[in-house]
């Protein structure tokens, strides 16, 4: 007997089987996109991504977060991710948000800076054992039910990756911009470059990227070594995609020790080059967005 061969041909020959318009784009409803809306009472919300986790993007966010604070503003971070996070640390942070008159958490404050974290929620050692559908639900709620009571600048720590956190982010809120974190080397760029495209292809402006643990400084002998390499394939990366370099930030453990004990270098040495280091990001990223136009 012949084979009988599987053939679309007849589908194919409707000049538009969609019903898809033939000029333009179609709407994000139609398309069953959710609409993106603005964060209640926050004038501007930032993004920090790496996709590339242990490159210190959290260190980076609070560190942001903080400088913003230290220019007068009403700042604020949400820690969006659900499995692993890390601001409650790095802010010395702990116990249950209580919830406001019309039941919306209310964030906890430490150094002038307001946050929420799902692991404000689940003890410290208590992993988050959910499925997609859990930890969506979880993300709109961090996303659209907490009083921030009034916010100059939100920083979102996004967690590693490209996938459906980052997606839900980028759909359903309005984000004024978004800062890609890597370090020197090419395990790390590569990640931070899926990143970068990643924010193009949704349309979320980059507001340029950070080199983290860029330079070692031997507090004995004074010499510097690039430990991770040289920094220009983090300034080439920039330049091939179009995107500013916003500044480096040492290695150096000081940084550490302070992330770990839960008071960040801009509020434990605030006079140090490090601090200094991100004040001056802070600086080139509130420009960009008009954050300092009173």
């Amino acid at each position: 007997m012949k084979p009988r061969l599987f053939s679309t041909f007849r589908y194919l020959q409707h000049e538009n089987p969609l019903g898809l318009p033939r000029t333009g784009t179609i709407p994000r409803m139609q398309r069953g996109l959710p609409e993106r809306r603005s964060i209640k009472d926050v004038k501007k919300v930032i993004a920090v991504s790496s996709a590339k986790g242990g490159v210190g993007k959290s260190t980076i966010a609070v560190n942001l977060a903080l400088a913003f604070a230290r220019r007068g503003l009403r700042s604020g971070i949400l820690d969006t991710d659900i499995f692993g996070p890390s601001i409650p640390t790095l802010l010395n942070l702990s116990g249950e948000p209580r919830l406001s008159e019309n039941n919306q958490l209310i964030p906890l404050s430490n150094y002038g800076v307001k946050s929420m974290s799902m692991g404000y929620l689940v003890g410290d050692a208590a992993p988050v054992v959910w499925r997609g559908l859990m930890v969506m639900k979880a993300l709109q709620q961090l996303l659209h039910e907490v009083d921030w009571g009034g916010l100059d600048v939100l920083v979102l720590d996004l967690p590693p990756g490209t996938g459906d956190t980052q997606l839900t982010i980028t759909q359903q809120i309005v984000l004024d911009g978004a800062v890609i974190v890597s370090t020197p080397q090419d395990i790390a760029l590569k990640d931070a470059v899926k990143g970068i495209n990643m924010f193009k292809t949704i349309k979320t402006p980059i507001l340029g990227m950070v080199q983290n643990m860029s330079l070692f400084t031997c507090p004995h002998c004074h010499n510097s070594t690039h430990i991770f390499g040289s920094h220009s394939g983090v300034t080439h990366a920039c330049e091939k995609h179009g995107i500013d370099f916003l500044g480096d930030i040492p290695l150096h453990a000081s940084i550490c020790d302070d992330a770990d004990r839960g008071k960040p270098t801009v509020v434990a040495e605030p006079e140090s080059d490090r601090a200094k280091a991100f004040m001056g990001i802070a600086e080139a990223v509130g420009a960009k967005i008009n954050l300092f136009d009173r």
